[in-house]
């Protein structure tokens, strides 16, 4: 049986790791966080790892070298513990330091970049796992309080332009280029921070979904301030 702690009708919150896997979506339901205060210095990582560019993937053997504290040493073996327990349900985890993420400025009226709310697709069922160790978190949206971009009359008719051809290709035109899997929050939604520490299975869009896929970004990074996360 499952112990939940608490149901709103986006976010179903679960007190372990299995309780995680296991729990299903449904209805509004497409949001699960596994909450937990974490214990070590994950910032001793951070500051530890030399960056290669923007972005840098920590690797389970490079974590093991890291010369670290006793407090860094704890939040290391959390790390180790679920790359392995995701690995083992049958994900592929990566553990990263980001200083920041790469702009989308390919198109100015419409950037989709990871900044911008967007939802994740797959052909084949599956979702997303992620949690930010530290820096600053995650955040969605409810799928009620957004809009998508290309519903949005302005950003449709220059998507139009943009594309410049046989009205019956449009929509096939706007998935090939991830145009419509990014939304607008409206006037006054509730953005929600994902928090420090907490595991979440987050819903996406694949064939065999029976949920909306669940609207996320990345937070603009503050300066000076590098993000440790993991995503799968």
């Amino acid at each position: 049986m499952i112990d939940v702690i608490k149901t709103e009708n986006q976010i179903q919150y679960v007190t372990n790791f299995q309780e995680l896997v296991s729990t299903s979506f449904k209805a509004e339901m497409n949001a699960i966080c596994f909450t937990r205060e974490l214990i070590g210095d994950f910032s001793e990582i951070v500051k530890k790892v030399a960056l290669s560019g923007n972005m840098t993937e920590l690797h389970p053997a490079e974590l093991r070298k890291l010369q670290l504290t006793k407090q860094g040493q704890l939040a290391r073996e959390i790390l180790l513990n679920d790359m392995k327990l995701l690995t083992a349900h049958g994900a592929s985890p990566t553990l990263n330091v980001i200083k920041y993420y790469e702009r989308d400025d390919s198109y100015p009226f419409f950037p989709t970049d990871v900044y911008s709310f967007h939802v994740d697709r797959s052909p084949i069922a599956t979702d997303t796992y992620l949690c930010t160790y530290h820096g600053k978190p995650s955040e969605i949206v409810p799928n009620a309080q957004a809009i998508q971009k290309v519903l949005i009359p302005e950003i449709r008719a220059e998507l139009k332009k943009l594309y410049d051809g046989e009205d019956a290709g449009f929509e096939s035109f706007l998935s090939e280029y991830f145009f419509d899997l990014h939304y607008q929050p409206k006037p006054n939604a509730n953005l929600i921070n994902l928090g420090i520490g907490n595991l979440w299975k987050l819903a996406i869009d694949h064939p065999k979904s029976k949920v909306l896929p669940c609207l996320h970004r990345a937070p603009l990074e503050k300066t000076g301030e590098n993000r440790l996360m993991i995503i799968c």
